[in-house]
C-alpha cells in the first residue's frame, strides 16, 4: 500500500467489468470511460483492488506505467475461450457478464481473505436489473452503482427501428423484468448501502428501496481531461492555431452568407457514439438536412463506429448530403474532447440512453446539447444548458432538433451561456 494514503482511507473492492482509459473501439465505449473514471477518483484518496476483464489489461497497464493512476491493484479475469462464442451480441455479451460475474465473486471471496476489504463497489456493467454476487454474498457494505437499466424505447419511437431490433427490444425488456425478481438481485439490493441511479426510470425501478437511492451522473470530468476553451474571437485561438470567424455569422434569417464558407468559418455540429439503432442517429441526420438546406454554411461530424453504419451511409446518400455529413471512426478520448471543444454543439438524439456520457463531456467542453428529454441525457443535463426535445413523434422530434439548431445557429449568446 502506497504510504502517502491518509491512514483514515479505505481498503476497497471494486468489480469493474468494463474499465478502459483509451477507448478506440465500439467495444462498450461508455462503460468504460465511466469505470476508468469512476477508479481514477477513488484512487485519490483510497486503496483499491480491482477486478476487470482482461481485454482491459494492456491500455490499463500503459496508463500505469505512465503514473496515471497509483493506489490500485488490478486482477484481470476472463472466461474460459469456449464460452466466447456466445459474446459477440447483446443477449450473449449479457449471459457472459452474469457467467463472469459468478467467476469473479470466489476470486473476490479469495481476496478478500488478504486485503480484509472495508467496503465493495459494483461500477460496471451498470445495470440495476442484473444480480451483484460479490454484493449480495460478500459479509461487507456495497455501494452499487451508477446503475441504469429502467430507460425504454418509447412506443411512439419503436418504428423508428429495424424489426430486429424491435423483437430484440421486446426481449430485452421481458429478460429485465425476470432478473430484476431473481433472489440473488433482491438480496444484493435489501444489503446494499446506497444505490447510485442514472435516470429517472431507473430510479422508479428501485423506488422500494428509495431511503438508499441517490441521484448520480454516469460520467467525471477532470480538469487534466480538457483544455481551457476560449472565446470565441477574430484570430488565432492558442489550443488548436485555427482561424475563428463567429462574428461573421449571419444574425438573422434574412442575412444569409453569400460566399461559400471556408472550413473555419462553418457551423458545427458533433454526434459522438456507438453507431446503434437506438441512438437514433437517422432522426438526427433529417434534422441537420432541414436545418442545412436554410444555412449550408454549417456541417455535421458523425463519430464513431457500429452495427447500423451501413444504413446510416444510405441515409445520408438518399438525402444527398455526403458533402456535408463526415464520418470519423472512433478518435482516442483526448482528440473526441478537443474536437468537441471545437464545436458549436452536440446533436444527441438517442431514444434510451441510460448515461450518455458525452453529454457531460459536451457539458464540460462548454458547448449546448439538443437531445431528446429521455433517460440519462434528459436526467444529467439542466435546463439552462440544453434544449430537450419531447419524443412526441420522430416526425416532432425531426422539426423541433431542426429548429433548436437554427435557434442555436442565429444566437452566438445563447450558444455561450
Amino acid at each position: 500500500m502506497n504510504k502517502n494514503i491518509k491512514k483514515k482511507s479505505l481498503k476497497i473492492l471494486i468489480s469493474v467489468f468494463a474499465c478502459n482509459p483509451t477507448v478506440i473501439s465500439d467495444a462498450y465505449p461508455g462503460e468504460a470511460i465511466l469505470g476508468w473514471n469512476l477508479i481514477s477518483q477513488l484512487s485519490r484518496n483510497n486503496y483499491l483492488v480491482i477486478i476487470t476483464h482482461k481485454y482491459n489489461k494492456l491500455e490499463i497497464e500503459k496508463a500505469k506505467n505512465l503514473r496515471k493512476i497509483c493506489n490500485v491493484v488490478f486482477y484481470y479475469l476472463e472466461l474460459p475461450n469456449f464460452i466466447h462464442v456466445i459474446n459477440n451480441n447483446y443477449f450473449g455479451r449479457r449471459f457472459y457478464y452474469f457467467l463472469w460475474q459468478i467467476k469473479a465473486y470466489f476470486l473476490a471471496r479469495e481476496l478478500h481473505k488478504e486485503f480484509d476489504f472495508d467496503t465493495f463497489h459494483q461500477i460496471t456493467f451498470s445495470n440495476d436489473w442484473m444480480p451483484s454476487y460479490i454484493g449480495a454474498y460478500l459479509p461487507i457494505p456495497f455501494i452499487w452503482g451508477p446503475v441504469g437499466g429502467g430507460q425504454k424505447v418509447p412506443q411512439v419511437l419503436g418504428r423508428e427501428l429495424p424489426l430486429k431490433i424491435r423483437i430484440n427490444e421486446i426481449a430485452r425488456n421481458f429478460l429485465q423484468e425476470f432478473w430484476r425478481h431473481t433472489p440473488t438481485r433482491l438480496i444484493g439490493m435489501k444489503k446494499a448501502k446506497a444505490i447510485l441511479v442514472c435516470n429517472d426510470e431507473t430510479r422508479k425501478k428501485v423506488e422500494k428501496f428509495s431511503d438508499k437511492v441517490c441521484d448520480f451522473p454516469v460520467n467525471g470530468i477532470s480538469r487534466e481531461d480538457l483544455v481551457q476553451r476560449q472565446e470565441p474571437k477574430l484570430g488565432f485561438r492558442d489550443s488548436d492555431l485555427e482561424f475563428s470567424f463567429q462574428a461573421n455569422r449571419p444574425n438573422s434569417k434574412t442575412d444569409q452568407p453569400t460566399n461559400t464558407p471556408t472550413d473555419q468559418q462553418l457551423f458545427r455540429v458533433i454526434f459522438a457514439g456507438r453507431f446503434d439503432p437506438i441512438k437514433g442517429i437517422p432522426l438526427g441526420i433529417k434534422a441537420f438536412s432541414l436545418f442545412h438546406k436554410k444555412y449550408p454554411d454549417s456541417i455535421f461530424e458523425i463519430i464513431g463506429e457500429g452495427p447500423d453504419e451501413d444504413r446510416i451511409k444510405d441515409i445520408i446518400r438518399k438525402l444527398n448530403l455526403d458533402n456535408s455529413i463526415n464520418l470519423i471512426p472512433w478518435l482516442i478520448r483526448e482528440r473526441l474532447l478537443d474536437k468537441m471543444q471545437k464545436s458549436d454543439v452536440l446533436l444527441f438524439p438517442s431514444f434510451r440512453d441510460g448515461g450518455g456520457a458525452v453529454v457531460v463531456e459536451a457539458m464540460a467542453s462548454g458547448i449546448p446539447v439538443i437531445c431528446l428529454n429521455l433517460a440519462g441525457p434528459g436526467f444529467h443535463i439542466k435546463d439552462e444548458g440544453v434544449i430537450k426535445i419531447k419524443p412526441k413523434s420522430p416526425d416532432y422530434i425531426v422539426e423541433e432538433m431542426s429548429d433548436a439548431l437554427e435557434l442555436l445557429y442565429l444566437n452566438e449568446d445563447l450558444r455561450r451561456e
